[in-house]
């Protein structure tokens, strides 16, 4: 695609301004994160100054138009407030043993589990009955491998246990389908084991 192309080059004016001696990077001590024209200011506070000079700059500058329904300014600390990019949520929790303090929990949002979910169910559809189980198997683990290599950065533990779950089950319902009777694993075998046994690595 060559949108990102184009906005990684038209932006890039904006991330030279943005960093200049005179930019908000200098006098506002602000931090820039941006991936083609999907963009996050990081700022202790975000006075009417830094926004202004933001809208400014993009909008009368460069001559953009800036997404209202998608931008708004958030107060991490506040409670209940998150932040999704780029397929994550930053939003602070409270610590595990509840000793007082709070920590920036990252990990993968609602909407990228929705869609991982989604994909992983067209990889099992009933259209792929054809396939050998471990071949269907060996593209899943493929597949997951990616999948974890993106998302492994934070606090992805939880997410990785629902996505694993759903796998096993999409995959149940696959081997169901698959056969004439009803499916059961090997006597005195799980079907997590068997699954496992089939080649299945779990995130």
């Amino acid at each position: 695609m060559i949108s990102p192309l184009l906005s990684n080059l038209y932006l890039h004016w904006f991330d030279v301004l943005f960093h200049r001696a005179n930019g908000p990077a200098r006098w506002a001590e602000a931090k820039l994160v941006r991936y083609a024209d999907d963009l996050v200011v990081l700022a202790y506070f975000q006075g009417k100054q830094l926004t202004g000079w933001i809208e400014s700059k993009i909008e009368a500058w460069l001559g953009l138009e800036i997404n209202r329904e998608k931008t708004r300014i958030i107060n991490l600390r506040q409670e209940g407030a998150s932040l999704d990019f780029l397929g994550f949520t930053f939003r602070y929790h409270d610590d595990l043993k509840r000793q007082g303090w709070r920590y920036l929990h990252v990990g993968p949002s609602g909407k990228a589990l929705k869609k991982e979910r989604e994909k992983l169910r067209l990889m099992t559809d009933r259209q792929w009955g054809f396939k050998p189980i471990r071949q269907l198997i060996e593209e899943i683990n493929r597949h997951l491998e990616g999948w974890k290599n993106y998302f492994g950065f934070g606090y992805p533990r939880k997410a990785f246990r629902a996505i694993n779950h759903y796998t096993r089950d999409r995959l149940c319902q696959h081997l169901r389908r698959r056969s004439q009777r009803p499916f059961r694993p090997p006597k005195g075998v799980s079907i997590y084991h068997h699954l496992h046994h089939l080649g299945l690595k779990s995130l």
